[in-house]
């Protein structure tokens, strides 16, 4: 069953998606998303890819609710730097060591950062687990090291064994 289908979740969600996409469960429409997700599903083998380890525990809800948090407050401090005709706003770079070198930790951290309005992922160094961060109101830049290491990266590192 493993060679037929090489990652059953990853062809559910595929399928899942195609069907949403396409606003119907028809016959046709079922038989199409899971032709099209079984081959995406079989052109990944030869890559490799490892499935993640993720512990179940308190940090996965906790982090969920730290990301919509702060999505819903960036948000809202955007909306007042765009509507308000004298905002002056110091955007920069932050540069901050990480921890994790977890692959899958960083794309996560990835996805939360550019996901939160006002702040984008710029770059990663590798060689030395630097992230640099763009800010659209920057005020102090260790209050976002603080944010992005013990708000995310910490929570990431535990669901991220």
């Amino acid at each position: 069953m493993k060679r037929l289908i090489p990652y059953p979740l990853m062809t559910l969600a595929l399928v899942a998606m195609w069907l949403l996409l396409n606003q119907s469960v028809a016959p046709v429409h079922l038989f199409m998303g899971f032709i099209l997700a079984l081959a995406a599903t079989w052109i990944t083998v030869p890559l490799g890819i490892e499935p993640p380890n993720i512990r179940l525990s308190l940090a996965i809800p906790r982090l969920a609710l730290a990301v919509l948090h702060d999505i819903v407050r960036s948000n809202i401090a955007v909306a007042r730097i765009i509507l308000s005709r004298d905002a002056r706003t110091t955007s920069g770079f932050v540069r901050i060591p990480l921890d994790t070198r977890n692959r899958y930790c960083l794309a996560v951290l990835a996805c939360i950062i550019t996901a939160t309005p006002g702040t984008i992922w710029m770059e990663h160094d590798s060689r030395r687990n630097i992230l640099m961060l763009h800010v659209l109101d920057l005020v102090d830049e260790n209050h976002w090291i603080g944010i992005v290491k013990q708000r995310y990266e910490r929570l990431l590192m535990e669901i991220f064994v």
